[in-house]
């Protein structure tokens, strides 16, 4: 993990545990198949999810039910799942 990206995204994210969560999410959908919003040379899933963070192209909302860490999700990149095809009963 690149220190200096980690310091940009602390900027816009303050909170230590919230930033965690949300570049830890970032990066698991990147490794699933996302495509970056930036252009960066790094390999590592994590830096591209910070950067994407300082740049301001992340941010997070909490759940009206649960308002912890855990329930923070990364707005901009959350994609929707393709509807699973239907198997038939035999």
């Amino acid at each position: 993990m690149n220190n200096a990206y980690l310091a940009k995204a602390k900027q816009m994210i303050p909170d230590p545990q919230i930033l965690s969560v949300v570049a830890a999410k970032r990066a698991r959908q990147l490794a699933g198949g996302g495509r970056p919003m930036i252009k960066c040379d790094c390999n590592n899933l994590l830096d591209i999810a910070l950067l994407e963070i300082a740049e301001g192209l992340l941010s997070y909302e909490f759940s009206d039910e649960n308002e912890t860490a855990e329930a923070a999700e990364p707005v901009e990149a959350k994609q929707e799942e393709a509807p699973a095809e239907e198997t038939p009963s035999w």
